[in-house]
């Protein structure tokens, strides 16, 4: 079987920058992971981002962008493209050693309901910008067959979760914590069942920055002065979403930050440490089975509070919680090596998502290929 050299690329729901991550693949079994970097977005283009999102809300045909979207699409492609260069440089590596690029792109709306999903991105352009053809637009084929379009890591949780050696004989369920949080749960027969498990960092980073001028909460620090309000938590976690029994996709705006007299900084930023932890243990309880082991990666493995709040919570029902550094991965760039792999399946025409995973009618593939010098 033939091995790939892939370079994902993640910009995630917390908007805070960009991580490149090389991976050597066959799309399946092999996963040898390599070289990764993170590029962190400045102040002024993530005030940007954030009016994007506002502005993307007109958007009714996903080739749409209206105001500024599509300058704000060129930017960030190029500020990709030089994210992927600088990986190049820095390991003595040329565009002819990569044989492809996986692109997330930037989501700046995401309604399932309405089979509509848009990440800003031109794949031409950065195909252009490297030198190396670019996979992108890989959620939309899955809406396109009744899927909810994410989440799509979890044929790569699934692959990692065959060499974790401490994981055999467990339900294993793999935990992202980005600005949303979701579920990878890898049972018996390799049984694959994923979804969005609630609100992750984008509460947390919208209040501290609403309210101290501060991007996030860094080790949960701010959090750790506070107290939890068990009335604000509770309307959090009594949202309908976490009864529902059609698991579906989340938007980052379908939970807002409290208002805020609602709670003072500290105490606002320890209630929703606490509803990011709770909430996963709330989904957890749509699995198949209770899990054993939860491998936590993605940013909000770095803030303690959610991490205490987490293992205590699983701890009663006899689970345990490690970070993914615990098993020997990284958790700043398996979200980037995921869509390197997916890349990989996409050319090779393998399925990027199942049933069990979005909700699709039946294992589909995606993704749209561009060539450098197909770039317009």
């Amino acid at each position: 079987m033939t091995v790939w050299t892939a370079i994902g690329l993640m910009s995630g729901t917390s908007l805070d920058g960009i991580d490149v991550a090389l991976l050597r693949t066959d799309g399946e079994t092999v996963v040898e992971r390599g070289p990764s970097l993170g590029r962190s977005y400045d102040a002024a283009f993530r005030r940007r981002l954030q009016g994007a999102l506002e502005t993307a809300k007109a958007i009714v045909e996903r080739t749409e962008r209206p105001g500024d979207l599509q300058e704000i699409e060129q930017e960030l492609t190029l500020r990709h493209a030089e994210a992927v260069l600088a990986l190049l440089a820095e390991n003595d590596l040329k565009p002819a050693d990569i044989d492809a690029i996986g692109f997330h792109g930037q989501t700046v709306l995401h309604r399932p309901d309405a089979a509509l999903t848009v990440q800003l991105g031109d794949g031409g352009l950065l195909a252009k910008e490297t030198g190396i053809q670019v996979v992108y637009d890989m959620r939309a084929n899955d809406m396109v067959h009744g899927g909810q379009g994410a989440p799509l890591i979890p044929a790569y949780h699934a692959a990692l979760a065959a060499g974790l050696s401490d994981a055999r004989g467990k339900a294993v369920v793999f935990v992202n914590i980005g600005g949303i949080s979701n579920l990878t749960f890898i049972g018996g027969g390799d049984r694959i069942v994923a979804y969005d498990s609630g609100p992750g960092n984008t509460l947390i980073d919208q209040w501290v920055e609403a309210h101290a001028g501060i991007p996030y909460d860094q080790g949960g620090m701010i959090a750790s002065e506070g107290q939890v309000d068990p009335e604000l938590a509770g309307r959090y976690l009594s949202h309908p979403f976490f009864t529902d029994a059609v698991r579906r996709s989340l938007d980052r705006n379908d939970f807002r930050p409290p208002e805020g007299r609602d709670a003072s900084l500290e105490d606002g930023a320890r209630t929703l440490a606490h509803v990011t932890a709770a909430a996963i243990l709330r989904s957890a309880r749509h699995l198949p089975e209770k899990p054993k082991l939860y491998v936590v990666c993605g940013g909000g493995r770095l803030n303690r509070v959610i991490m205490g709040d987490l293992a205590a919570l699983a701890g009663i029902e006899g689970a345990e919680v490690v970070a993914t550094e615990a098993v020997g991965l990284n958790g700043d760039s398996m979200e980037a090596e995921a869509w390197a792999y997916l890349a990989v399946r996409s050319l090779r025409g393998l399925p990027l998502t199942y049933p069990g995973t979005t909700g699709v009618r039946k294992p589909v593939t995606g993704g749209v290929l561009r060539k450098p010098a197909a770039a317009g």
